[in-house]
């Protein structure tokens, strides 16, 4: 099996930028507080990024719909943001249907509501989580 490591460094970046806002803040605020912070990290560390995102959503080539993306990195990586006691498959299986979605081929669903920061890589093609 090959293993696709053409973002790493950029996914590493942005990882590393969330630690730094878990670091600071620890766990317990909102989603958006976590958004805001992890903004200003990004930033700093000179990041190419859009926040929010309204992306439009396929079915069929038809837009049947739209979903806010917390973070668009480099028009590359999408990075859904959590602030949940765990990460359970329902938020897995979300991020990889907004990589279908949105034709991305790499995603990073960061979680910051526990005592330690917890992320997963996901790719385009990999398989989907079971039930």
């Amino acid at each position: 099996m090959l293993i696709d490591t053409r973002f790493n460094t950029l996914t590493h970046q942005i990882i590393g930028c969330a630690m730094t806002v878990h670091r600071m803040l620890g766990n317990g605020f909102q989603e958006v507080v976590y958004q805001r912070s992890l903004a200003l990290e990004l930033q700093s560390a000179g990041l190419l990024f859009t926040r929010e995102v309204e992306m439009p959503i396929f079915y069929k080539g038809v837009d049947v719909g739209s979903r806010r993306v917390d973070f668009l990195i480099a028009d590359t990586v999408l990075v859904e943001l959590k602030a949940v006691s765990e990460l359970n498959n329902s938020h897995y299986a979300q991020t990889i249907n907004y990589l279908e979605a949105y034709q991305l081929e790499v995603g990073l669903l960061i979680n910051f509501g526990n005592t330690s920061l917890s992320y997963k890589r996901f790719l385009k093609n990999q398989p989907r989580p079971s039930h």
